[in-house]
């Protein structure tokens, strides 16, 4: 059963009451009340009885209408017989109202009875589609106005009032109004300009809604296509692209393949691809670019070290009208490769390089650099060969310092040649080399050296004045003008100019006189050789100038042997000594080796002995012998080349008796000028003087061996002519000169003794004591002789320790 608000029911009752009144009954019911829905007690409004009506037959009428309503004569109600639509009914008409009619009989009355019909929100608005399709161009201003078409309600009144609502939405809203008819309008506003590249249609609900209680709500589906226009320039996916390529990448190598999209449709979202103006021409001429297809392949060569950077900035532009564009950037990255030879140069060189720099000296400074980069750039100096006195010491990044590392000798090693070899750390690792020449220069820290400390000179006498006679070398490993030496003799002992000289530049000795053997027989004197540095610096050498002798005097016979008479007493027995010949030879060796013999024409009773002198009878003599004097021709020869000889003459006398003997030694000491015949000179002593030679020679060729052995095998120096060694093997005797010969040493006496051979003649002087015979020889005084005797022999073994005086004295002698 409908429950009625109390308010609803008061006004119906008072709105009943009112019709009684006036003759009517109006009664009301909302629509769809369902059968059986009380109305109103019809029987007591009009005043009848229940009971009365079945009699009075009472009955209800409707105009044609269909029986909405029925009676219950049991009570008296008037209740809903069938289901009642308002809107069927009424459609739209504000008051919908089913007039009934009553007739009850005895009597007969009529009444008229109304039944309004109210409106309840049974029908939601409704729309005539589903779905309403709208085209609205993009970039339309703001605020334009779309109509829409609404929606309809079949209920009245407030249940029919609509209001609508749309779904949210960032562009759209609604603005609603009324119609002249009173029926909703709805328009649609733009409050943002649409894009249909952002949302190409717009899908939108639209509610409408009535006022009934509770609320109906019809919709419908707003459909908005976004017409295009070219408002979208091509698009890339990424503003920058970031390649890497190796620089020995070929050409016609693909880079890259650029995609822009244009949200656009049609002719406007066609892409082209092409490089900005920003581009250089360099660039260009490197990389390519298809318009049609955005690749970008390599069209030239690479080089990391001529660029190791591309930004190529592309333009995609559309084919709308105006055309719209937007630009990317390709940033392209060379990556190194080892293609390039590490480089190394000299920036300073500090040459020549003084011999006495010290240790740490900065000799030159090397840049080593690659143009690589990475490993590929980073390199490492080493220096070839490793046994020289530099290093290389790293200073800064790729710039290292040539430091010496010990000290310079010069003369050892004159100038370095070293190479400077830098390596990359690539794979394969490249390499290059540089060759740096240090000279060293010199400085004077080595004094002049002969190449002999001494030096024994051999020079033949007679030599023309200013022979050059030797040339001494001193050696200066030092150059230039440290090397430049100066020679000059050391005259502070003996002066020697008058006799040796010596060329200061080339060091050749000259004599600058004749020299002759039998006044000179050895020049000792030092050469100094200076160098011309700062300061300076000497060395000295001892040189021994012996002068050789040669057969430029031939034997002189004393007078006494040519003309003094020999007065012998016959008979006289074969191989009698008759005399002497008595022969000097101012040379030496073999040049004063004498030997005698009878010229042929001379009378053949004598005979000489070869190296004696010795003249002595031949054949047996007797009184019948007796004659006048008689003269015996000597010829005596020395051993020279060329030979050189003299004659002698012995003048004998045969006598029968001594007479003439003591007449003969009556006149030697009154002071005549002959002498007596005197005995033959003891043979013994001429083999001990031989003896004696001998073994003094050979004493001397055992210290030369000792010597050459001493100093390296030092050869011996001779110059103009050979040294002549005299063996005495012959039988005979050596005659030589009396030792009248000077020695000038040019150093001290403490120099130590020279085993040089001078070797005096055996035929001394015979200085006659108290002028008697011995067995026919005279004898020298024993005071005289003893001192001559020392003094020779002290001469002869050790000359270069004799003073001056005694020199003087053997001279004088």
């Amino acid at each position: 059963m409908l429950t009625w608000p109390k308010g609803l029911l008061q006004l119906l009752l008072l709105h009943t009451a009112w019709k009684m009144g006036s003759g009517q009954l109006h009664y009301s019911v909302l629509e769809e009340s369902q059968h059986g829905t009380f109305v109103g007690r019809i029987a007591q409004d009009l005043g009848l009885e229940v009971s009365e009506l079945v009699p009075r037959m009472f009955r209800m009428l409707s105009k044609g209408e269909k029986d909405y309503f029925e009676v219950n004569l049991q009570n008296g109600i008037l209740f809903v017989n069938s289901q009642i639509d308002r809107e069927e009914l009424c459609a739209k008409n504000a008051d919908c109202v089913l007039h009934l009619e009553v007739i009850v009989e005895k009597p007969l009355r009529f009444f008229h009875v109304e039944v309004e019909i109210k409106d309840m929100n049974d029908n939601a608005p409704i729309f005539s589609a589903k779905e309403q399709i709208l085209s609205i161009a993009e970039l339309i201003m703001s605020g334009t106005q779309f109509l829409l078409e609404g929606a309809s309600d079949a209920d009245i009144g407030t249940n029919a009032l609509i209001t609508y609502k749309l779904s949210p939405s960032n562009h759209f809203a609604l603005d609603s109004g009324n119609d002249e008819d009173e029926s909703k309008s709805v328009v649609l506003v733009l409050k943002v300009p649409l894009d249909r590249e952002e949302s190409p249609v717009h899908h939108l609900v639209l509610t409408a809604t009535d006022g009934g209680e509770p609320k109906l709500t019809g919709t419908v589906q707003l459909v908005i296509n976004v017409l295009d226009i070219n408002d979208n320039p091509p698009l890339f996916n990424q503003p920058v692209y970031r390649i890497k390529l190796l620089e020995n990448t070929v050409s016609e190598s693909l880079v890259i393949t650029l995609n822009a999209t244009d949200l656009d449709e049609g002719i406007n979202r066609e892409i082209s691809y092409f490089f900005s103006n920003k581009v250089p021409l360099h660039f260009k001429n490197t990389f390519g670019i298809n318009s049609d297809t955005g690749e970008i392949k390599v069209i030239g060569k690479l080089d990391y070290e001529d660029t190791n950077f591309y930004e190529l900035h592309i333009v995609a532009e559309d084919k709308g009208s105006p055309p719209l564009s937007k630009q990317c950037k390709v940033l392209i990255d060379i990556l190194d490769i080892n293609d390039n030879i590490p480089e190394v140069s000299v920036n300073s060189l500090s040459v020549p390089l003084l011999e006495d720099s010290p240790p740490g000296t900065v000799v030159a400074i090397i840049s080593a650099s690659d143009r690589d980069s990475g490993n590929n750039g980073q390199v490492r100096c080493f220096l070839w060969p490793t046994g020289v006195p530099f290093k290389l010491m790293s200073t800064f990044k790729n710039y290292y310092s040539l430091i010496l590392g010990a000290t310079l000798d010069r003369e050892q090693v004159a100038e370095y040649r070293m190479v400077v070899t830098v390596e990359d750390q690539g794979v394969p690792p490249l390499s290059s080399s540089i060759t740096l020449l240090v000279p060293i220069s010199d400085i004077n820290d080595n004094a002049p050296t002969f190449t002999q400390p001494s030096y024994t000179v051999f020079v033949k006498e007679n030599n023309p004045p200013g022979a050059h006679i030797f040339t001494i070398s001193a050696l200066d490993p030092d150059i230039a003008e440290n090397a430049l030496i100066t020679y000059w003799i050391d005259e502070k002992l003996w002066p020697l100019s008058s006799y040796i000289s010596v060329h200061s530049e080339s060091g050749k000795l000259y004599a600058l006189q004749s020299l002759d053997y039998e006044e000179l027989k050895l020049l000792e004197f030092q050469v100094r050789a200076k160098d011309a540095g700062i300061p300076s610096l000497c060395g000295n050498a001892t040189v021994q100038v012996f002068v050789m002798d040669e057969n430029d005097n031939a034997p002189v016979v004393s007078r006494s042997s040519e003309e003094n008479l020999i007065l012998l007493v016959v008979p006289v027995m074969p191989g009698h000594i008759v005399g002497k010949i008595h022969a000097l030879d101012a040379d030496s060796g073999y040049n004063a080796w004498l030997r005698y013999e009878l010229v042929e024409e001379s009378n053949s009773l004598w005979t000489v002995g070869q190296y004696s002198g010795e003249v002595s009878t031949k054949d047996y003599l007797d009184e019948s012998e007796e004659s006048k004097i008689q003269s015996v021709l000597v010829l005596v020869k020395d051993h020279g080349k060329p030979q050189l000889s003299s004659t002698a003459t012995l003048s004998v006398s045969l006598v029968k008796n001594a007479q003439a003997i003591l007449t003969e030694i009556h006149l030697s000491r009154s002071g005549e000028n002959f002498m007596p015949l005197v005995e033959s000179i003891n043979i013994y002593l001429i083999i001990a003087i031989c003896s004696v030679s001998s073994l003094f020679l050979l004493a001397i060729f055992i210290y030369v061996i000792l010597r050459c052995h001493s100093k390296a095998k030092e050869p011996m120096v001779y110059g103009p002519g050979m040294a002549t060694l005299v063996c005495p093997g012959e039988v005979g005797s050596l005659s030589y000169s009396n030792c009248h010969s000077h020695i000038l040493a040019g150093v001290n006496a403490d120099a130590g003794a020279k085993s040089d051979l001078m070797i005096f003649s055996p035929n001394i002087p015979v200085f006659a004591n108290n002028g008697e015979l011995r067995n026919g020889t005279e004898l020298i005084p024993d005071s005289a002789k003893a001192e001559y005797d020392r003094n020779k022999i002290q001469v002869c073994q050790n000359p270069s320790a004799v003073p001056v005086q005694l020199g003087k004295y053997i001279a004088g002698n």
